[in-house]
């Protein structure tokens, strides 16, 4: 497009055009997206379990084998899970808009605008937590939903062949999923997420869920470590390397707190999805602690000279 002569006017203040309001908007679409990816999500766990309950292999209906039970409960568990982190990051989106909104008909006070400051970094921190989580998760379900019709899932008769080519552009626009690592890492490092996790385990839990919570609370110390360990290395390259694993450990943690908070609540929607959730966190976030404190590095110089080499 091309201007000549054309009035224009200032909006808002000045100085403030990339580091306020684009990323607020950016911020704007990422917790839409995240609200895609868990209808998504919940779409393809419908599929499949409509199909799994119908189709019949060796005289049995497959939703009764192992590996395809197994699938399910994850997708459900997900689904649950994702859904939890996106309401408490849309909450939080929701306060401090709505100061914003009050600051415009009156001044705030000071108790009102230190609750604005409080809420708006919130959201800053879990909007990339909530869209790259989430966006993951669709593609996953997706993907499972597809494995679980076996070749039927390929061919136009069946919703989720597009579900799947649908769910694909979840992890890349307004943001790649390595791009909400990098808006989320500096929220790791400073111990902002950490903070709000050893918060919510002061919280209290339904006598059955209990073992659960002290699950989590073991994954929370590992997670520490982790995230202690990293800052140690006082390596850039090293922290950009292992951020994905930190930032992952950090899904996984949140969401199995939250994930036991709607289960307390609720206990016939969400036990069910607290158990996998939880059991399945707890082997990802091992296994991230495991990778992240045995690294060193020198293994830098290793996946560099061997991303060379292929590249040549």
């Amino acid at each position: 497009m091309t201007y000549k002569n054309a009035k224009a006017e200032l909006c808002g203040e000045t100085r403030l055009g990339l580091i306020k309001y684009v990323m607020a908007l950016m911020n704007s679409a990422r917790l839409g997206i995240a609200a895609q990816s868990v209808g998504l999500g919940q779409e393809a766990y419908n599929e499949a379990l409509k199909y799994a309950g119908e189709r019949q292999q060796f005289h049995k209906k497959i939703i009764e084998f192992p590996a395809v039970y197994d699938m399910l409960s994850r997708m459900k568990a997900k689904i649950d899970a994702g859904r939890s982190l996106l309401y408490m990051t849309a909450r939080y989106v929701d306060i401090y808009k709505c100061l914003e909104d009050i600051q415009r008909e009156r001044p705030l006070t000071p108790e009102e605008r230190a609750e604005c400051k409080k809420y708006s970094r919130l959201a800053d921190a879990f909007t990339p937590l909530a869209k790259g989580m989430n966006s993951e998760y669709a593609n996953q379900n997706a993907y499972d939903a597809i494995s679980i019709h076996g070749g039927s899932g390929f061919i136009m008769e069946y919703k989720c062949q597009r579900l799947y080519r649908d769910a694909r552009i979840f992890s890349i626009y307004e943001g790649t999923t390595q791009l909400q690592v990098v808006a989320a890492i500096r929220y790791i490092t400073n111990g902002t997420y950490l903070t709000i996790m050893k918060e919510m385990l002061e919280n209290e839990v339904s006598e059955d869920l209990k073992p659960l919570q002290n699950t989590v609370r073991t994954l929370v110390e590992l997670y520490e470590q982790s995230i202690n360990y990293v800052k140690g290395a006082n390596n850039q390259e090293v922290q950009d390397f292992l951020a994905r694993r930190l930032y992952d450990m950090t899904g996984d943690i949140m969401m199995s707190l939250l994930i036991l908070d709607d289960a307390t609540h609720a206990p016939h929607l969400f036990t069910q999805s607290a158990n996998v959730y939880v059991h399945a966190a707890e082997e990802d976030v091992i296994g991230n602690s495991v990778y992240v404190k045995n690294f060193i590095e020198e293994d830098l110089v290793n996946f560099r000279a061997k991303a060379k080499e292929v590249g040549e």
